[in-house]
């Protein structure tokens, strides 16, 4: 089962496995990991959607032994980080963690946590799945890509930094969301002759803003898979050059980030849509985990990198519904 819901939207979707048509597939950060959904996509009232059964009962995956990281810890590591970044000349490194949840007893009511995800972040892609045994639901709102089928338009948009909503960008946040800028330009030279960009404007997401710039394109219709997979990872879930922080990335986290950082991609029989998995969580039978990251650069300090995804955790915590 997956319910999802698009930005600025009130409607809550699914799939109704009537065929084997392609609908909702999410994809995860290293690409090795591929969930789909089938069939025609429908939508559901609220009162359907809060009457289904029990979802928790088809969660099979349980939380055995896990030792999260301390403040102290994370920081450490980011200290490392920002020594590798400037020893390597990186404009940025994306690291994450996942923030451990126990129940405490009370399994949380998934189907509420989702209503308050779409409540809370109108913006922002809202999808809850189960499948498997396993449990995702994550509400974000970066694009990866836009695809118009009956005019091959294609939008997509450069979003990083981060700060409280009433702090003041510095020049850490812009020249950690000018490299992304720049990689989706260079990218999409590629593929298309004429780039309209927008200038660089503020885009709040629930208790934080990000930097945000937005691309507009003309493609062939036979390019966009192949534009998709060079735009992923994009800097601001990984870094410059790709294929080298993609390996540090592996070489400094500890845990695997599954299918968070990766893309999910809903089709229709007009649009083919991209979005970007962040603010996202996975739940087990017994806790849950809540992923988040933040791009390190050589100006970044390890206790304010520290506070930031603390910050960003709250975008699943503060929803967390509990009967």
């Amino acid at each position: 089962m997956v319910y999802f819901r698009f930005p600025f939207s009130d409607q809550i979707l699914t799939t109704d496995g009537s065929s084997n048509k392609p609908a909702v597939s999410f994809v995860s950060f290293d690409g090795l990991q591929k969930l789909g959904f089938e069939g025609e996509i429908v939508e559901v009232s609220n009162e359907e959607f809060l009457a289904q059964e029990n979802v928790f009962k088809n969660i099979k995956s349980k939380l055995c032994i896990f030792r999260p990281e301390t403040q102290k810890e994370y920081e450490q590591k980011i200290d490392k980080v920002i020594n590798f970044v400037k020893r390597e000349h990186l404009s940025k490194l994306v690291i994450s963690r996942r923030k451990l949840v126990n129940y405490q007893g009370k399994k949380p009511d998934l189907s509420q946590t989702f209503l308050n995800l779409c409540e809370a972040y109108p913006n922002a892609f809202v999808y809850l799945w189960i499948k498997d045994g396993k449990c995702w639901m994550g509400a974000f709102s970066e694009v990866l890509g836009k695809f118009d089928i009956e005019n091959s338009h294609f939008e997509t948009m450069s979003l990083a930094a981060t700060l409280p909503l009433n702090e003041i960008w510095t020049s850490k946040e812009i020249e950690e969301q000018q490299p992304v800028t720049d990689f989706i330009s260079n990218i999409l030279k590629e593929f298309s002759p004429e780039i309209e960009k927008s200038e660089t404007y503020d885009h709040p997401s629930g208790n934080i803003k990000h930097l945000r710039t937005d691309f507009k394109a003309k493609i062939k219709g036979q390019d966009l898979e192949k534009l998709i997979s060079e735009l992923h990872p994009t800097p601001a879930v990984c870094g410059i050059p790709t294929d080298f922080c993609k390996k540090a990335i592996a070489d400094f986290e500890k845990d695997s980030r599954n299918f968070y950082a990766g893309y999910i991609k809903v089709e229709t029989e007009t649009k083919k849509q991209y979005f970007v998995n962040l603010r996202c969580a996975e739940f087990l039978k017994n806790a849950a985990f809540i992923y988040v990251g933040g791009g390190i650069t050589a100006d970044s300090s390890p206790e304010k990198e520290w506070q930031e995804t603390e910050l960003k955790a709250e975008a699943i915590l503060k929803n967390l519904s509990f009967p």
